[in-house]
């Protein structure tokens, strides 16, 4: 078990102990208000998801939200929405959750400006709102995330690595940010830009709709038309959905060898592209960490309890001082891949070492 996922579990075991004692504790006096003799009652908890493209979210995030819900409040009910990414589909989906009386919310926003309403409206409501992955606009009461800016200069300082002495000013590289809408992307950019401006040259860059691999793939082949496919030095993927565009638009377009390709999220197919060779790097992201996490600041939240597993505080355009829990993350490559994803049980040796990529396994010691 690494630091991270430790902590984790010592954070979730001091959360139980804090709401068995407030049980036994609780005076005549406080019976308006929400308290932990509602976890032994049961309530409605809320889960607002923004898509299933991204496989995290199907395959990590909501079955251990679920889970450890489930663990902390055992006769809670969890409603689960998923948006397709589409924002008003989640605008109509939190209006359901609202009206069902849920008591909390875990909302990772598909439109970050255009969930403000919908926020508004469930506060208004005395609903808590934990905005989840995605800083939300309007009254939310907790943040849990991982430090953005920093995952850019993560993914910067990787490719820098991976350029090593070929990273000059005149190095030209292109940059596949993610969508414009979503906040976290332009703290990835950020970040990047902070660290790559006036090591290398940005040749092109995109603000890639949807984080869409398809999109990638054009941006990718469209820069290549622009620069030539022998100038392009590197590739700043802001996450492996579009990696796995980058790469195919590169292989496509007989470039070879290929130049170093970010990404973000620790995918089981770009785990599989990094002991390929294809993929330089990702950033692996312990989202059984978040995701814990959010789970006991929902039942924290919405038993007016101590909010104990925020240890920061963040600010968005409408509100400030929110209690927040921002999880470290780790520049994940070939050399490392049984210490992140392999340790922390994301996926086993045989998930990542299949058929095609036995060989390749084999090579860097990972059978």
């Amino acid at each position: 078990m690494n630091t991270t996922l430790r902590r984790a579990v010592i954070a979730t075991a001091a959360v139980s102990i804090t709401l068995s004692m407030t049980a036994c504790g609780k005076k005549a006096g406080d019976a308006a208000k929400p308290s932990a003799a509602d976890v032994s009652q049961g309530f409605r908890i809320g889960l607002a998801l923004p898509e299933n493209q991204t496989t995290r979210y199907e395959a990590v995030d909501r079955p251990q939200i679920q889970q450890r819900l489930r663990a902390l409040c055992p006769k809670c009910q969890i409603d689960y929405e998923n948006a397709t990414q589409n924002a008003n589909t989640q605008e109509a989906q939190l209006d359901t959750l609202i009206n069902d009386g849920d008591k909390v919310i875990i909302l990772d926003p598909v439109d970050y400006k255009a969930i403000q309403p919908s926020v508004e409206k469930a506060h208004a409501k005395g609903i808590k709102i934990i905005s989840y992955d995605r800083l939300s606009q309007g009254p939310i009461d907790g943040y849990v995330s991982f430090d953005n800016t920093q995952v850019g200069k993560q993914q910067a300082q990787g490719l820098l690595d991976a350029l090593g002495s070929k990273a000059t000013p005149s190095t030209p590289i292109v940059m596949i940010n993610g969508d414009s809408a979503d906040p976290n992307a332009a703290q990835y950019k950020a970040g990047a830009h902070s660290v790559l401006n006036g090591k290398v040259r940005i040749a092109a860059e995109y603000d890639t709709t949807g984080w869409q691999a398809t999109e990638a793939n054009k941006e990718v082949v469209s820069a290549i038309t622009r620069l030539g496919k022998a100038n392009i030095a590197a590739v700043y993927s802001a996450n492996d959905g579009m990696a796995a565009g980058v790469v195919s638009a590169l292989l496509t377009s007989h470039v070879s060898p290929l130049p170093p390709i970010s990404g973000q999220d620790a995918q089981l197919d770009a785990a599989q592209r990094i002991v390929a060779g294809l993929q330089s790097f990702t950033i692996y992201k312990p989202y059984a960490v978040e995701a814990n996490t959010a789970a006991q600041m929902a039942i924290e939240l919405a038993t007016n309890q101590p909010v104990v597993v925020a240890d920061s505080r963040v600010s968005s355009a409408t509100n400030k001082n929110i209690p927040a829990k921002l999880v470290a993350t780790t520049i994940m490559d070939s050399r490392n891949i049984r210490q992140t994803v392999i340790a922390d049980g994301l996926y086993t040796v045989d998930q990542i070492c299949t058929e095609q990529y036995a060989t390749d396994c084999v090579k860097i010691g990972l059978k």
